[in-house]
C-alpha cells in the first residue's frame, strides 16, 4: 500500500508516500528494543488538534521508521516495507491511498503509462546533470 497522507510522507520519507504492510502483531520479532522510540502524530480534525493513538515506532539511533501499531487494532502490526530485513513477496497489486493529501509535486504513477528508467546502481549521469538536461536546474543566486 502506498500511503500519501501527510503523516506517512513526513514520518517515513521516500517517494512522497510510505509503503506499508500488514501483519499479525504477535509475529513481530525485535532486536534492540532498548533503542526504540515512539511518535504519536498530531492530527487536525474539525479544526482541532488531537493526538493519534497510533504509535509510530522508529529507531532512536538512526531515525529509521519501523512500524505502526494502533491500540484500536491490537492484533495488527503495520511495518514499513523499507524496514523489513527478510524477503517480501511481489504484491499482486499496488493500492494507493490518501491521494487527496499528496502535494502537487508528486506524480502518482500509472505504471502502464509512465516512462520508467531503471539502474542497477548509480547512473553515470549525476542528479545535477539530470536536472540540467530537463531544464530544471536553477542554481542559487550569488550572495
Amino acid at each position: 500500500m502506498h500511503c500519501y497522507c501527510s503523516i506517512c510522507r513526513k514520518a517515513n520519507g521516500g517517494g512522497g508516500y510510505a509503503i506499508n504492510l500488514g501483519g499479525e502483531a504477535e509475529s513481530l520479532r525485535i532486536e534492540g528494543r532498548d533503542r526504540l522510540k515512539k511518535y504519536n502524530a498530531k492530527i487536525r480534525k474539525d479544526g482541532k488538534e488531537e493526538t493519534s493513538p497510533g504509535e509510530r515506532n522508529f529507531c532512536g539511533d538512526c531515525g529509521s521508521a519501523l512500524w505502526l501499531w494502533d491500540p484500536r487494532w491490537p492484533e495488527l502490526i503495520h511495518p514499513n516495507a523499507s524496514a523489513v530485513d527478510t524477503p517480501l513477496p511481489t504484491p499482486p497489486e499496488i493500492v494507493q491511498i490518501f491521494l487527496e493529501s499528496k502535494p502537487s509535486w508528486i506524480q502518482v504513477p500509472d505504471f502502464n503509462e509512465v516512462k520508467v528508467v531503471n539502474f542497477d546502481a548509480y547512473p553515470k549521469e549525476s542528479l545535477e546533470d539530470w536536472h540540467k538536461r530537463h531544464n530544471l536546474f536553477d542554481p542559487p543566486a550569488p550572495q
